[in-house]
């Protein structure tokens, strides 16, 4: 891909249209600082940090590169006013916010010159972002790892519809993982792309090696969206996968369901790599992802398919 300027690497100051997604337990510093460093924009995962650990991840990256990074923040998680804090005093840039109303902290960072922007999975929820200023939208379709939306809409449907409804920068995310699929997104109308669970499979990402070698080996149909009583969430299929599906065959209730997921079941299998009790949150795109490779090589692969795309399309 030619270094061209369009709307998103103009926002983000980056050489390429390519955001690394801000996931829990595997954005750590040294998976952003990569990302950033190859001509990506990294993402601090700040929903598996406590805020002490998040201002140690934010210092480390800004001594690891010179490019612009930014923190990923799930609004629903505790701690979301001493994180905000941290981040506006830290020189943080760039806040992609998630799982809350953007009209809640988006004041408060543009207030900071922080550059906002917010993750939705429908149309009604692009248009509540535009409107509440933020700088650009992540449309994020049904096969997205990890928490996602209640709307199982695909990425193919979400992206020209959101794009329809809104007047700022677009970024495509579900389903992504080389350069065929960005630029699909692209054609769709997406400005730039958000990938997840490709540098999940990363060699810095911070997962356990036993997850990620989890991912190289799904295929197809190896991941399911449940638990939509709490939070819809992409899992791996896996002993405690079933026991969730056995629950809900024996007519589990909300606190049921609660009881069972317990706490740090996301930490116990993505960062410890227990691959039976953990919770593995990874995307339908896992089952193309054949390989643990580094941050720059993906981006890199992901540039020279995207050329090679375009040619044979215009073969055609």
């Amino acid at each position: 891909m030619k270094e061209n300027r369009n709307s998103i690497t103009e926002l983000f100051g980056i050489t390429y249209p390519i955001i690394q997604g801000g996931m829990i337990w595997t954005s750590g510093w040294r998976l952003v600082s990569a990302v950033s460093n190859a001509g990506g924009l990294g993402l601090l995962g700040a929903g598996s940090m406590y805020p002490e650990v998040l201002k140690e991840h934010i210092a480390k990256c800004q001594k690891a590169t010179d490019k612009p990074f930014g923190v990923n923040v799930p609004m629903l998680y505790p701690n979301i006013e001493e994180i905000m804090d941290i981040i506006a005093n830290s020189g943080v840039k760039i806040v992609f916010t998630s799982a809350g109303n953007p009209r809640t902290w988006t004041p408060f960072l543009k207030d900071k010159g922080i550059t906002v922007v917010h993750v939705v999975s429908s149309v009604k929820f692009a248009k509540k972002a535009q409107d509440a200023g933020v700088d650009a939208i992540v449309a994020e379709g049904f096969e997205a790892g990890g928490h996602n939306g209640r709307d199982e809409t695909t990425t193919m449907v979400l992206i020209p519809s959101v794009k329809e409804h809104i007047n700022i920068p677009l970024i495509a995310a579900g389903g992504i993982a080389n350069g065929k699929s960005m630029l699909a997104a692209m054609v769709l109308g997406a400005d730039g792309v958000q990938v997840g669970s490709r540098f999940a499979a990363s060699h810095e990402g911070s997962a356990h090696n036993l997850f990620k070698q989890r991912i190289v080996e799904a295929k197809e149909g190896d991941t399911h969206l449940t638990l939509k009583e709490l939070a819809p969430v992409r899992l791996l299929k896996n002993k405690f996968y079933e026991d969730v599906q056995n629950a809900y065959a024996n007519g589990a209730t909300k606190e049921d369901l609660i009881s069972l997921l317990g706490r740090a079941r996301a930490k116990r299998g993505m960062f410890e790599g227990d691959l039976e009790e953990g919770e593995l949150e990874i995307g339908q795109v896992s089952g193309l992802i054949h390989s643990i490779e580094s941050a720059g090589d993906i981006i890199q692969h992901m540039i020279t398919g995207f050329e090679k795309a375009k040619e044979s399309v215009t073969r055609f």
